[in-house]
């Protein structure tokens, strides 16, 4: 892995985050790239999976579906977003990702402005329950 900047990040590269649902993969961030006005990465949601709703105290969320079909809830207001769609979600607002579809869904997202600290930038409002031995081995593979 190199630290010249700027950097090119492959996906592979992040380390996956499943504990909100998903496979969230934060690859331009801080740390990895030196980024200081937000960060970006992908989301990777298995059809029937989710993202548990959450807020973002102090970044816009931007999203951008690459494939699949997704379902957002908005404050309790469930929209569809397809493929090549793009959707700006303000400070504070409820969020909650759904793959209503038959196959994987990929969707990159962006945040900015950071937060002062990163422990504060994302506040869950609902429980996401984790895989289990088998669910977790089906994910892996």
């Amino acid at each position: 892995m190199t630290t010249e900047l700027p950097r090119i990040v492959h996906v592979d590269e992040a380390p996956p985050n499943r504990r909100r649902g998903g496979d969230l993969r934060a690859m331009l961030t801080p740390t990895t790239c030196g980024a200081t006005s937000g960060f970006m990465g992908l989301a990777i949601v298995q059809p029937g999976d989710r993202i548990g709703e959450h807020y973002h105290p102090y970044s816009e969320e931007f999203v951008f579906v690459v494939c699949g079909e997704l379902e957002v809830d908005l404050d309790g207001v469930t929209r569809s977003l397809r493929p090549e769609q793009g959707l700006m979600i303000p400070v504070n607002m409820r969020h909650r990702f759904r793959n209503v579809g038959d196959t994987e869904a990929r969707m990159v997202f962006h945040l900015g402005p950071l937060a002062p600290r990163p422990e504060i930038g994302h506040v869950d409002t609902e429980e996401t329950p984790q895989p289990g031995p088998t669910e977790h081995a089906k994910v892996a593979s």
